[in-house]
């Protein structure tokens, strides 16, 4: 191992031999000329395929409808208590019976004790179906979408993106990225699907706008 670590690094100080200690990665300018699409449909349409392929249940309302589709959706899992981050709006909630649980730094088995959780996010990318969340507005931190059984994540319109190098510039890598493409799922060596393992068992996304 300590020999293909010393190749290795052996490599590296050779490609970098040329480059000026004082060099910083910004100051070398990066080509950026691949596509930045692939033209694959309609923005929202395409998202909604990609999710639905990915077994995520999707609506889609006007503003004045997102109340409405939030309650339906706890409604329809049964989930009569769930977490939001603390910024979350008080309106998304209003048409729910739903108890809403803050997330003030809940303990995991706090966090494993509600029914589900309600974010929003900070861009959807409708080729790959992926959402991300970076701990922003009404996103909350990571332990609070990766422990609850449900996600319910409030997509809006102007936030979807047809293409994964369009998605990259209104996200900041220093931030904790959370990329999210359909319900948490993994295979064995068998192929058997298992669901739940290292994040929700189920997603719900409404697209509102």
């Amino acid at each position: 191992m300590s020999g293909s670590r010393d190749k290795v690094l052996r490599r590296v100080r050779s490609a970098l031999g040329d480059v000026p200690r004082d060099e910083r990665p910004d100051d070398v300018p990066v080509p950026r000329d691949y596509a930045a699409s692939h033209g694959q449909g309609e923005p929202i349409g395409l998202l909604v395929d990609r999710l639905e392929d990915y077994r995520a249940t999707v609506s889609r309302v006007g503003a004045d409808g997102l109340p409405g589709a939030i309650a339906a959706a706890l409604e329809r899992r049964s989930a009569h208590r769930v977490a939001a981050p603390p910024d979350a709006p008080e309106g998304w909630f209003s048409a729910t019976a739903a108890a809403v649980v803050r997330d003030d730094g809940l303990a995991v088995r706090d966090l494993d004790a509600v029914d589900g959780v309600v974010t929003g996010c900070a861009v959807a990318i409708a080729e790959t179906g992926t959402i991300v969340l970076d701990t922003g507005t009404a996103q909350g931190r990571r332990a609070l979408t990766l422990v609850p059984d449900l996600h319910i994540c409030v997509v809006r319109t102007d936030q979807v993106v047809e293409g994964v190098p369009q998605a990259l510039p209104r996200l900041d890598p220093r931030r904790p990225l959370t990329w999210i493409s359909g319900p948490s799922a993994t295979s064995d060596i068998e192929l058997d699907r298992v669901e739940g393992v290292h994040g929700p068992r189920t997603l719900e996304v409404v697209i509102v706008g």
